[in-house]
């Protein structure tokens, strides 16, 4: 048994079981080949980095994530069961050499093709989704790829150790490893939005009950907002019949389905507004600063800024859409502002993917070629990733534009007003996240109305300066409310 071996471990063996264990898809390190045909490390980002960062001076954590791509495989390999310290940042992690096939099929095939777009409402039904042969075949490698997480997590974990499970990846490891290993205490936590019951019947119904069955195998499931909670525990309700108690304020505090309680908790993922302010004063991003300031032509202009992956989800199409009808409705903003907007290309080797992003470029260059004059570009689109010139933007932003169809949170409209140099009206979707906890200093739209939209970025261009600068503080502060590191800690307090 492993819960036998674990009992006799040294926690100061690095190879020792570890009292917590955080699984992802995605790790902190990755590898590629150098130029000298060795393998190179580069250390990962994100919250999920600084909250195991926060945890290491007091437990030794292990990290299980999967090897998303050659470099990493053969690193994998090599190292045997944990990697390198000393390419990891000190993390103990432990990167899983899952089967190419089987990988992609689980990552492209499941996550990515079906579980992202039923939670983020993407579909268009009357051709999609399709569940059959193809679809049961990649559903067999999702089982397996969880499978081998739990595993792996089962060998890491001491006896009665807190696990924290990531993201819709990994759906089905709470319920496999509360098999292997009742001993554990296990969370899991959803970055995306949760669909609401009849979108999520659109899974075949052993597919949607797996699903549940795999989150409530936990003791604990977390969720960004409370609307994602509640989506999820009426999905509970509807498609297994299971119990929801409430508490005091009405709220969904747990599931009872089969024998088994799930609390549900929230846990608003916010930004390190020390480290954001810190980096984007750095040289490099004072370069990219002067950069965009020459591109963007004079002084006097104005900018509306978005930062996004060419990801479905972020609604970049209609944002320029939206920008076009400003400049149709209120031609006073021609040649006055520039819509400065970064899409970063997202999931190229998904052929829709390639076809939105080809879409963007497209819609840029007729806005470009329609209004457009010899002295000023109405769209400043890049492509390709600069983190540095994206903060840039950020200090330079008069306006926000973050316009999800769909959004867990969406960090970048915390991350703006952090930065700002002098104040940046946020134009959000109503249905991100961050709107719970930003909608009362941002105009809020509905993403499908363009119309709106334009009409919201017309009175953002036109909003008070002092208003603006006012707003921006207090979005800032609610920004900043609950950095990554005291969000992964709460969420193990919560176990």
């Amino acid at each position: 048994m492993v819960a036998e071996h674990v009992s006799t471990a040294s926690i100061d063996d690095d190879n020792a079981a570890a009292p917590i264990v955080v699984a992802s898809n995605r790790g902190p390190v990755s590898y590629r080949r150098g130029a000298d045909g060795g393998l190179v490390a580069g250390r990962g980002g994100g919250g999920l980095v600084s909250g195991l960062s926060s945890i290491e001076r007091e437990a030794k954590a292990v990290w299980v994530c999967a090897a998303l791509g050659e470099g990493d495989r053969e690193a994998a390999r090599a190292a045997g069961r944990r990697l390198a310290p000393e390419d990891t940042g000190g993390h103990r992690v432990r990167m899983l050499d899952i089967p190419p096939g089987t990988f992609a099929a689980a990552y492209n095939g499941i996550a990515n093709s079906v579980l992202w777009f039923v939670h983020h409402m993407l579909y268009q039904t009357p051709l999609e989704p399709v569940f059959d042969k193809a679809f049961r075949e990649q559903w067999a490698a999702y089982e397996a790829y969880n499978a081998a997480f739990a595993d792996a997590v089962a060998e890491e974990a001491a006896q009665g150790a807190a696990v924290l499970v990531q993201d819709y990846h990994l759906a089905l490891v709470p319920g496999l490893l509360r098999a292997r290993r009742p001993d554990l205490r296990i969370g899991h936590f959803s970055h995306t939005p949760w669909a609401p019951p009849d979108y999520f019947r659109m899974l075949p119904d052993d597919v949607a009950g797996q699903l549940l069955r795999g989150v409530l195998g936990g003791d604990r499931a977390a969720f960004l907002t409370p609307r994602w909670a509640e989506a999820f525990a009426a999905c509970c309700a509807d498609v297994l019949g299971a119990e929801v108690v409430r508490d005091g304020e009405g709220r969904a505090a747990e599931v009872r389905s089969e024998g088994r309680v799930t609390r549900l908790g929230v846990h608003g993922l916010g930004t390190d507004g020390d480290f954001l302010r810190e980096r984007a004063h750095r040289a490099d991003v004072e370069e990219r600063m002067a950069a965009l300031r020459s591109q963007i032509g004079g002084p006097d202009r104005r900018t509306i800024v978005r930062v996004d992956r060419t990801e479905l989800s972020k609604n970049i199409v209609r944002g320029l859409h939206a920008y076009r009808r400003l400049l149709e409705e209120h031609p006073q903003w021609r040649g006055r502002v520039v819509h400065i907007a970064f899409a970063y290309p997202s999931r190229q080797d998904l052929a829709v993917y390639r076809d939105y992003t080809a879409e963007v470029e497209r819609v840029a260059r007729e806005i470009n070629s329609t209004f457009g004059t010899e002295g000023w570009e109405p769209v400043a689109l890049h492509v390709k990733d600069d983190f540095a010139r994206s903060l840039a933007a950020y200090r330079l932003a008069d306006v926000a534009l973050v316009n999800p169809i769909r959004d867990g949170m969406n960090l970048v409209a915390k991350e703006v007003p952090v930065v700002s140099d002098h104040g940046c009206a946020l134009v959000l979707s109503r249905e991100a996240g961050a709107a719970a906890e930003l909608g009362d200093e941002a105009i809020l739209v509905n993403p499908y109305d363009v119309e709106a939209t334009a009409r919201a970025l017309h009175a953002a261009l036109l909003m008070d300066p002092g208003e603006r600068a006012e707003r921006t503080k207090r979005l800032a502060a609610a920004a900043t409310a609950l950095p990554p590191a005291r969000w992964f800690t709460d969420q193990l307090r919560a176990l």
